[in-house]
């Protein structure tokens, strides 16, 4: 069979703008291109700015994940001008970060990626009766699974299906043995998941005095001060998500991981991990992380992260070349026209640039994060990794984890250790508090000064490099989690995590690409998406828009 070409241009369900180009032959991915379409410019807008301001503005870079980035940026600060924040600001800190978490994971899994596992419409077949009982044999919650049906036909009735528009429902990759009762217990819990992501983020807003771009986590330490009434909200809060997640959402995963096991067998992408860890413990050592910092290059094996081998490339990238092989601490952004046709362009097609440690590109995330912990032998992590293999008849073998649905899997899991860990960092507060510690602020001076901020988002990685002359910021730099997975292709040829991931995916409907596209979802990019299909030995091309009012065009 000849070669076919399909580009989903933007992809949706994500944030941001992000274009796939995906070379087919005989049913299988044979090559990929991934193309973030969108600059922002925030390292520009950052220069000639106080270096205060940087922890509002960097915020402005993900309405998803602001929390990170803000706190990333403060650290940057806090290192350069020597600041050590009291206790109490790094509990706080944690638990803004960790509420941001929460929400990011459940919205991630129920409404940006669960519509490629889960086809709405079969719900629709469900009896009400049925489903009751798979969910107690499940061991996931209940729910009126009848009202929720209801719901479900008259949008179908109505030929509106709201939330629900835009996905390939009916396609042949969805697993025809899941029954119709499985698909409608997913969909309750789809609709109680947007109340879920509510009340983590009603947490992060108490502490943060809004939500997103919080205003609290200020270089220095943090200026919200708990009262009793307010701890007591964060802790109910906390306690419900905590509940729901380890109820709900955990058993949702493994009652839908068993139908597709194939899913476990690609989308591999390049075996190699990093994450800089995240949720500080009291010694404010990063090696003391809760999720603690490491690289996994060679097998199952971690080693301590070295900032000073990361480098930026942009072979492939909208940027000047004098913006290539830069470590992010002197590097620099100067943009380019871009040009979205690899031979005019002269082979860039991306506005992300290519980070490489040591060389290698790195994938970064809830997957990375995890099997950094388990291998560092964090006993939770170990705890839940080890249930979970053995739930999915997989023990004793944690690199299936490092595929697709692995992915999912490990992103999940986070989230209950992060639920987890939220309640202890509530409680730690309230025994300095009930102990006499009131300090929230260290004050400084904001001369100058140059520092890295290396901590984790949602989505993975995250580094942001701030160097302040005379009260002013000179030069600011960032590498985002999705630069990492996202990272187009370097001169020597090498792939990014995402682009890797995509050879050898199932690719059976080049109109809905839908295993590739479990795949890029997988990764939960932070960039936009619709999607063509070209014929290399007919020249025709098809375009598909995957938005809201999805058709073929």
């Amino acid at each position: 069979m000849a070669k076919t070409r399909t580009l989903i241009d933007p992809v949706t369900r994500i944030e941001g703008h992000l274009r796939i180009e995906l070379e087919v032959e005989n049913d299988k991915v044979t090559d990929a291109w991934v193309s973030g379409t969108l600059f922002r410019g925030l390292e520009l807008i950052m220069k000639g700015r106080a270096p205060q301001d940087a922890f509002f503005i960097s915020q402005r870079i993900c309405g998803v994940c602001p929390v990170s980035h803000g706190h990333t940026s403060t650290m940057a600060t806090d290192k350069a001008f020597n600041i050590a924040i009291p206790n109490n600001a790094r509990i706080i800190r944690n638990l803004i970060e960790g509420a941001q978490f929460l929400h990011s994971h459940i919205l991630w899994f129920y409404q940006l990626a669960a519509l490629d596992w889960i086809d709405a419409s079969k719900a629709l077949k469900a009896n009400v009766a049925d489903t009751h009982a798979l969910a107690e044999k499940a061991g996931t919650s209940g729910a009126d699974f009848g009202a929720v049906q209801k719901h479900l036909k008259a949008l179908v009735d109505g030929g509106q299906m709201s939330i629900f528009s835009g996905a390939w429902f009916g396609n042949d990759a969805y697993a025809k043995k899941m029954p119709p009762e499985l698909n409608l217990i997913a969909v309750a819990h789809y609709l109680e998941a947007l109340h879920m992501q509510s009340e983590a983020s009603a947490v992060a807003a108490i502490m943060g005095g809004k939500m997103p771009h919080i205003m609290t986590s200020i270089p220095g330490g943090t200026t919200f001060v708990p009262t009793e009434e307010k701890l007591d909200g964060i802790l109910f809060r906390l306690l419900k998500v905590r509940d729901w997640v380890q109820n709900t959402m955990i058993p949702d995963t493994l009652a839908i991981a068993p139908f597709y096991p194939e899913a476990l067998g690609y989308g591999q992408g390049v075996g190699k991990f990093l994450a800089y860890g995240v949720f500080e413990a009291k010694s404010m050592k990063a090696s003391d992380r809760y999720l603690p910092p490491g690289v996994i290059r060679s097998g199952l094996k971690v080693e301590d992260v070295d900032q000073s081998k990361i480098l930026e490339f942009v072979d492939s990238s909208f940027y000047e070349a004098q913006d290539g092989n830069k470590n992010p601490a002197v590097g620099s952004t100067h943009p380019i026209a871009p040009v979205y046709d690899t031979e005019k362009s002269g082979g860039k097609y991306s506005w992300s640039k290519s980070p490489r440690y040591d060389g290698v590109p790195l994938e970064v995330g809830g997957l990375s994060r995890m099997l950094v912990a388990y291998l560092r032998g964090v006993p939770r992590v170990k705890e839940l990794v080890d249930g979970a293999l053995k739930a999915l008849g997989a023990a004793g073998k944690p690199e299936v984890l490092v595929s697709t649905l692995g992915r999912v899997a490990g992103r999940n899991l986070e989230a209950l250790y992060v639920g987890e860990l939220m309640i202890d960092q509530v409680n730690e507060l309230i025994a300095n508090l009930k102990g006499g510690d009131s300090k929230f602020f260290q004050s400084y001076n904001d001369d100058q000064g140059a520092g890295v901020g290396m901590w984790e988002a949602p989505r993975g990685a995250l580094l942001h490099a701030t160097n302040v002359k005379n009260h002013k910021i000179e030069n600011y730099q960032c590498i985002v989690p999705s630069t990492w997975n996202i990272s187009p292709r370097t001169k020597d040829g090498v792939r990014g995590p995402m682009e890797q991931a995509l050879i050898g995916n199932p690719c059976t409907n080049l109109k809905q690409p839908l295993e590739a596209l479990r795949t890029v979802h997988s990764f939960d990019p932070c960039i936009a998406c619709a999607v063509h299909v070209t014929s290399v030995k007919t020249g025709a091309e098809t375009t598909i828009w995957t938005g809201p009012a999805m058709g073929v065009r």
